[in-house]
């Protein structure tokens, strides 16, 4: 009878931590998203780097402007515009509102690790990790942000 309580209540403690991680994630997120919207940015331009097993990584890294929430240009790494065949693969990545349901996303629980570093200034995730399945390969993901700057 002990050793049951006793199991039953170090799963509970596991099972806790676990949670814990996914609440500070949260309230990460949830700070930083406050401080992005608190600037009301409305067109900006930044660099992105998608590292993953993708059809797209020739592209990378891309440069990205958004005015309004909508995409005004992306383009590849030479300069050129993104082929028309290539957009929907990418239009999730394409804005900082989406890189944060994205990081939202992962957090609720669609992938077993996340680590997200914010940008102190503007509060939009800087850095991404996620890996959907701890023990899968090729199922990775990898986002950069750079170069970020307010247009209007």
């Amino acid at each position: 009878m002990k050793r049951i309580l006793l199991l039953t209540v170090l799963t509970a403690l596991i099972l806790a931590a676990a949670g814990c991680g996914n609440f500070q994630q949260g309230r990460a997120l949830s700070r930083n998203r406050a401080l992005w919207e608190s600037q009301n940015i409305s067109h900006y331009r930044f660099q992105l780097h998608v590292g993953c097993f993708c059809a797209f990584m020739d592209l990378m890294p891309l440069s990205v402007e958004v005015r309004d929430g909508q995409v005004v240009s992306l383009f590849d790494s030479s300069g050129q515009p993104i082929p028309a065949d290539r957009l929907e693969m990418l239009e999730r990545y394409t804005g900082i509102d989406k890189l944060f349901e994205l990081v939202a996303q992962a957090i609720d629980g669609k992938a077993d690790e996340v680590s997200v570093t914010y940008d102190p200034t503007y509060g939009f995730p800087s850095q991404v990790s996620i890996d959907y399945i701890k023990l899968a390969v090729d199922d990775e993901l990898g986002l950069q942000v750079s170069n970020f700057e307010v247009l209007e």
